[in-house]
């Protein structure tokens, strides 16, 4: 493939201190963790890395503060060359992600947003011309919400909404997502932000989301893969069977490369068969952005035929 098309990604980033440990906690418990290391993450810079490490090109926009962690938090944007131009330095501290990793591979992340609860309507407006001539658009719900729409009425091209955690986005606005990403407590809330009624399964939840408004939907179900519609029948693609070492980020990996793909100009469809080989790689490796491949890793291969699920 040549070089993709320009992906902005405008949205969180962080030092993730990811402590590692036999179980997680219950409420009241204290148990001992075995290791800690400072690694970078956040939502927004996940998926730029992501993306960028398969081929796009990739400009991010959010912001770090001026503490010892925000040089972390950039450090792997910058090694797999993410265009750093828009991200801005604010007073304050960068934000930090503390994320427990059980011996399961299961995950349990608490955000302090620091620096990117600084990022405005007003500094993304500042990008719009640069967001408006990408061919993707990618923003999340680790930012305030005035900042996200902003990013989504400047877009001219495809916009991915990875609507994680659910915020409360104008739905004018969330509409324009193509596809809306989520997972399946996720789309669960959005559906009902929008008036929608309850559901007993995916598939019903994804046809509910489109019968919104949505153009496409996208519900990633973690080792179970994920679903997918634009319209049409809800498509099933079945996750690679793999061992889970560590979750953390995976579902960034997810959007990064669907966001990949799409810029290249790959049907949604094939789009997240990608995106899952992509997101169950990760899964094998610790760490979130440490975890995510180049095109010169081997992606582990789907399972079988997919299914299609009439719409409800």
């Amino acid at each position: 493939m040549s070089t993709a098309p320009g992906i902005v990604v405008v949205g969180s980033i962080n030092a993730d201190l990811v402590v590692t440990l036999e179980r997680h906690p219950q409420p009241g418990e204290t148990v001992l963790g075995r290791t800690m290391t400072v690694l970078p993450g956040g939502k927004g810079a996940n998926q730029a890395v992501a993306a960028a490490l398969l081929g796009a090109h990739v400009i991010m926009i959010g912001a770090v503060g001026t503490d010892a962690y925000a040089d972390v938090a950039l450090s792997a944007l910058t090694a797999a060359g993410a265009d750093l131009t828009a991200v801005r330095r604010t007073a304050g501290g960068t934000g930090v992600a503390v994320v427990e990793v059980s011996d399961d591979g299961e995950n349990s992340i608490v955000v302090l947003p620091g620096a990117n609860a600084e990022v405005t309507a007003a500094l993304v407006e500042a990008s719009a011309e640069t967001i408006r001539d990408a061919a993707v658009v990618v923003v999340q719900g680790e930012l305030p919400a005035d900042a996200t729409a902003a990013a989504i009425r400047a877009a001219a091209g495809r916009v991915i909404v990875n609507l994680a955690p659910v915020i409360d986005v104008d739905h004018a606005t969330l509409l324009r997502a193509d596809p809306l990403v989520v997972n399946e407590h996720e789309g669960a809330l959005v559906l009902g932000q929008l008036g929608g009624t309850a559901h007993a399964d995916h598939e019903s939840v994804v046809a509910g989301l489109l019968a919104c408004g949505f153009a496409s939907v996208v519900m990633t179900l973690g080792g179970a893969g994920a679903l997918v519609s634009d319209g049409g029948p809800v498509l099933r693609v079945q996750a690679p069977r793999v061992t889970a070492v560590d979750t953390t980020g995976a579902g960034d990996a997810f959007v990064g490369a669907l966001a990949a793909r799409l810029a290249y100009g790959e049907l949604l469809d094939d789009a997240v068969r990608f995106a899952v080989r992509v997101g169950s790689y990760a899964v094998q490796h610790p760490g979130a952005q440490p975890s995510y491949p180049s095109p010169a890793d081997e992606l582990p291969t789907l399972l079988g035929s997919q299914e299609e699920t009439p719409r409800a």
